[in-house]
């Protein structure tokens, strides 16, 4: 049973930096690798949207509002996917949530929380 756990959330002033990280375990069947792996965030009241995520072969995919802050990475020996977060602002404020996806198959962690403020 796959499961990640999130790390890094917290307080930011704007303009600060956060690194995220989604360490993942308990795959019998599938290695690490061959999973998408991505992060999405929710605003209470809002729909889950995606932020960015990462292939089985490092493509990558980052929402418009992000693009040049945020960047995603993994590191398959560690089983971890990281989102480094730059410039943050109050909007990026959101519980964010790390997720693997492979085939019909997909997993969420728990979720951690980014407050950006001052």
């Amino acid at each position: 049973q796959l499961q990640l756990v999130e790390s890094g959330g917290g307080l930011v002033q704007p303009g600060g930096s956060l690194r995220l990280s989604c360490a993942a375990s308990g795959s019998t069947f599938t290695t690490f690798s061959m999973y998408t792996m991505g992060w999405y965030r929710q605003v209470a009241g809002k729909q889950r949207e995606l932020v960015a995520t990462i292939t089985s072969g490092g493509n990558t995919n980052y929402a418009d509002s992000v693009k040049g802050r945020f960047t995603i990475s993994r590191d398959n020996r560690k089983n971890t996917v990281y989102l480094q977060m730059n410039s943050l602002e109050p909007e990026d404020t959101a519980v964010y949530y790390c997720n693997a996806r492979l085939a019909g198959f997909q997993r969420w962690g728990q979720g951690t929380q980014i407050t950006v403020s001052s």
